[in-house]
């Protein structure tokens, strides 16, 4: 079941990771016409929204002001068009999320709803610092508060609610920490029981600072720990010393900016933030349709008739781009039956594999002398379906060695569009390492980065590091092999170089 016209979904986004959200949240964040998120929403979940229109409505740091009016009004407006819309929510809807009154304000409007719960940070945050919050022979009970102030007084009596919770995790409460700890101690808690505090929890930009119930306020500010913050407090803080597990990832702390499209960047970006990476998605190309299709029509009908000794596929988009195109010919695979076929890159063969061809060649490199010398000097014809206005020395290579080559055009790299957060991010130097796939990402690039004066830059082959260095840019890393698992090794060596 996908999202229904005039729905209000209001769906747990989860603590910040964007793999904790449910399938069903995702699943209507994929299929919705409006997305409503808070501050605390993963921008890749947001990606997964597509062409949804994606409006902020949550409270930054420091606003005094609240946005609830704000997004009740959409909420309701937006339904009435006759729209889907899912309401992102940090965490749960229903713990001190507000989803409960934005629940009732859609019944009172007679608009229908339904509520996605979500993977609350109260228990996901600790998790993630490897801080149980019930243990055998530890704790068999917590509470959960929420401990912001409110006209300077804590809205919540954190000394009642917690009388006989073995563990207390407080939510919202760093700025008022240093007040909850002291009336804490008076009403009982000992000085010396272990707490921790716990910044951006679940994601690239977790920080812990642990100490006791008598000094974490005073440890969390000289650490500088601004909101969000998850405070735990109770005898399992001192299980993270065996459990901890999330800080050990290699790209913890590093902010890796990804340049492929945004359909074609899935598999790298999670690949990096499984290493820990903050992902940047920072999409320098997208792929569209060449000038004329005249050119891969005739070569489609080539193929079926016989003409081509060889097929050079040098990309997965030149293999998902052209099989389109025989298709909508009415052929299939069969068509390649009195051909070879080359594959440069194991991405290539993997795509041809999925369409049911397997290479009959797959060079190891992409370069015009590993080209020629993987098929060797002939005088038949070759089919070279690829991008428009593509580099010309793999073609010329050929050439030279004899073969009578089709440059074919089947797609067209054009300017991508990032994100104005991606581009702000970029601006203030908040990114420390760029990924280049391609010659046309290194064009686009260089007038984004200007002087480049801190993110180092990493190129997937020669080719596009050559590129790169045509435009100005410094490269500190080329990948070996040139395909995402090179790549991504030489991210984790760049990485070992920069201090913290």
């Amino acid at each position: 079941m996908t999202a229904d016209a005039g729905t209000v979904y209001l769906v747990g986004a989860g603590p910040g990771d964007p793999g904790l959200i449910t399938v069903r949240g995702l699943e209507l964040l994929r299929s919705c016409d409006v997305v409503l998120y808070d501050r605390l929403v993963s921008p890749r979940l947001l990606d997964e929204a597509g062409s949804a229109e994606k409006i902020f409505v949550g409270k930054r740091p420091g606003e005094t002001h609240s946005r609830q009016v704000v997004s009740d009004a959409l909420l309701v407006s937006k339904a009435h068009e006759g729209k889907s819309v899912v309401r992102l929510k940090g965490g749960d809807p229903f713990v001190f999320g507000r989803g409960a009154e934005e629940a009732a304000l859609l019944r009172d409007s007679s608009i229908p709803f339904e509520i996605v719960p979500g993977v609350s940070s109260a228990i996901a945050v600790p998790a993630y610092a490897g801080i149980p919050v019930t243990h055998r022979g530890v704790a068999a009970s917590f509470v959960v508060l929420t401990a912001r102030e409110e006209g300077g007084e804590i809205e919540a009596d954190v000394a009642e609610l917690s009388v006989g919770a073995e563990t207390i995790v407080l939510l919202m409460g760093v700025a008022a920490l240093d007040k909850i700890a002291r009336r804490l101690i008076d009403s009982g808690r000992e000085p010396a029981e272990p707490a921790a505090a716990i910044e951006w929890g679940t994601t690239s930009k977790q920080r812990v600072v642990v100490a006791d119930l008598a000094t974490i306020a005073r440890r969390a500010s000289e650490e500088g720990l601004k909101p969000p913050v998850t405070t735990v407090i109770g005898r399992v803080v001192s299980l993270r010393d065996s459990l901890a597990w999330f800080e050990d990832r290699p790209l913890l702390g590093r902010s890796v900016a990804v340049t492929r499209p945004r359909g074609q960047a899935q598999d790298l970006s999670r690949k990096l933030a499984h290493l820990g990476a903050d992902v940047v998605s920072l999409p320098l190309i997208e792929i569209a349709d060449p000038t004329s299709w005249q050119g891969a029509d005739d070569a489609v009908r080539g193929l079926s008739e016989g003409r081509y000794e060889w097929v050079v596929f040098a990309s997965a988009n030149a293999v998902e781009r052209f099989f389109a195109r025989v298709l909508e010919k009415g052929l299939d695979a069969r068509a390649f039956a009195a051909s070879k076929v080359a594959a440069v890159g194991a991405r290539t063969a993997h795509a041809l594999s999925h369409r049911g061809l397997r290479p009959d060649l797959v060079p190891t490199t992409f370069e015009g002398s590993a080209l020629i010398e993987a098929l060797g000097p002939g005088t038949g014809r070759v089919l070279f379906p690829r991008v428009e206005a593509g580099p010309t020395e793999p073609v010329d290579a050929l050439a030279s060695n004899g073969w009578q080559v089709d440059d074919v055009a089947v797609y067209a790299n054009v300017p991508g569009a990032p994100d104005k957060s991606a581009l702000d991010r970029v601006e203030a130097e908040d990114v420390d390492i760029v990924t280049l796939t391609s010659a046309s990402t290194a064009r686009n690039l260089a007038p984004i980065l200007g002087d480049l004066s801190r993110a180092a830059v990493v190129c997937i082959g020669p080719a596009t590091a050559a590129e790169a260095r045509a435009q100005g840019i410094e490269v500190a890393g080329v990948a070996e092999p040139h395909d995402t698992e090179g790549l991504i090794e030489a991210v984790l060596s760049i990485a070992r170089t920069i201090n913290r």
